[in-house]
């Protein structure tokens, strides 16, 4: 899976949510347009090809507003699938947002 597979795909018809999901993004403020700038500016940071029932990745992007936010999709052939999207934490990750911190 690589950004370039999910661009082609990121447009509101192809973008699948789950009502868990949208819950979520509702309780962070994020909306469609969010997730789908985040994934046009974005970059894949971790990958996640054993992941049932598609393979995901957490991409690295920004929101319309410019801020950071973490977005992961899982992809099939035809349609991306929403799993989350949270603005990531700086005691959570390293400066650059995509590195981890230790525990």
């Amino acid at each position: 899976m690589d950004i370039l597979e999910l661009r082609a795909l990121c447009s509101p018809k192809h973008i699948k949510i789950t009502v868990h999901a949208a819950k979520r993004l509702e309780q962070r403020g994020i909306l469609l347009k969010d997730i789908i700038s985040s994934i046009q500016t974005g970059e894949i940071i971790e990958q996640y090809p054993d992941d049932y029932p598609y393979p995901s990745c957490l991409i690295l992007g920004q929101n319309t507003g410019r801020s950071l936010i973490h977005t992961v999709i899982g992809m099939n052939e035809t349609d991306l699938f929403l799993i989350t999207a949270y603005f990531p934490d700086i005691n959570k990750w390293e400066e650059d947002f995509k590195t981890r911190k230790e525990n």
